[in-house]
């Protein structure tokens, strides 16, 4: 199937490839893998004319479950600049640039950016383990991070500029958008500052590690940031209620569309039964569909928080 796959994928690039001088609308094409990364594409690209963006992940499908369509990968090689995540996830990008038909592409790896701030995936106290675990990834999910953020949307500034030889009009808005990062940034630092819990629990995957250690909030969990685990052991479960029991939570944490039946056993087995269940976004599955921007999300986000922390 892999092999197929291949073949078909060449025979579509020769074509494409060919045609592409031919059709070329003049336009500089910007493709990334998922929502956060096109939001901030779209804002630092607002108004000025020729640039197309594309973002990959349409479906609704989690970053962990993508796999790219040929069509997909046509628009990778096709494209002028190419953003994406870096992270495992991942793993099919390599192929897709080996037979980029486009030579002059340049490519923005946010991994790479932020070589020296990554983390290592935990795995804490409580959480499931998987067997077929090898070694530690590095965590995948810098963009829950405003921080990470801010470094991730100032280099796709300069590539864009760069590539579009922008006379300063994408460095203003660049800077504009960081500004708002900041903004928001301080916001959530005055609110865990100010919090009377210092700790929360998901009773689901954790993909915050970026977001949480920017303000020194700590966590419990069931799963790991990118585990394919859904059902949690008697072990766990107990684990998570005696938790809360413990540190006498009126919360637990899901992450968007989560399922709720797990956090609604750990309520039942703790001492907490008027817990409430309150979901975090990580935008790991947003699309255009959502009709809703990076920093509505993460404004949404530190909301649930003040409710949880408080």
């Amino acid at each position: 199937m892999k092999r197929l796959l291949i073949i078909i994928m060449a025979v579509m690039l020769m074509l494409t490839g060919c045609s592409r001088q031919a059709e070329d609308d003049g336009k500089i094409s910007i493709v990334t893998t998922i929502f956060p990364l096109y939001d901030w594409v779209r804002e630092l690209t607002e108004g000025i004319e020729g640039i197309e963006i594309t973002l990959l992940q349409q479906s609704g499908t989690d970053l962990h479950n993508y796999q790219p369509s040929v069509a997909d990968m046509v628009k990778v090689s096709q494209c002028d600049v190419f953003i994406y995540v870096g992270g495992e996830s991942d793993h099919w990008v390599e192929d897709a640039l080996k037979n980029a038909v486009n030579s002059d592409m340049k490519t923005v790896n946010l991994m790479d950016v932020l070589a020296d701030r990554l983390f290592v995936e935990e795995e804490k106290e409580g959480m499931e383990k998987e067997d077929d675990q090898e070694e530690a990834e590095y965590d995948e999910h810098i963009w829950l991070s405003l921080r990470t953020a801010r470094e991730c949307v100032r280099e796709i500034g300069r590539v864009i500029s760069e590539q579009t030889g922008d006379s300063g009009d994408i460095y203003k808005k660049t800077t504009g958008y960081i500004s708002k990062l900041n903004r928001l940034d301080r916001q959530y630092q005055n609110l865990v500052d100010s919090s009377k819990v210092k700790t929360v629990l998901f009773a689901d995957r954790f993909p915050f590690i970026y977001l949480f250690r920017d303000y020194g909030i700590d966590y419990y969990a069931a799963f790991r940031g990118c585990s394919a685990e859904s059902e949690a052991s008697f072990e766990t479960v107990s684990f998570l209620a005696d938790k809360v029991s413990e540190l006498g939570l009126d919360h637990i944490m899901i992450l968007e569309n989560g399922n709720r039946k797990l956090a609604e056993t750990i309520i039942k087995n703790s001492s907490a039964v008027d817990c409430s269940i309150d979901e975090l976004n990580s935008m790991q599955s947003a699309t255009l569909r959502d009709n809703v921007s990076y920093l509505e999300i993460m404004e949404n986000n530190l909301k649930v928080l003040e409710r949880v922390l408080n």
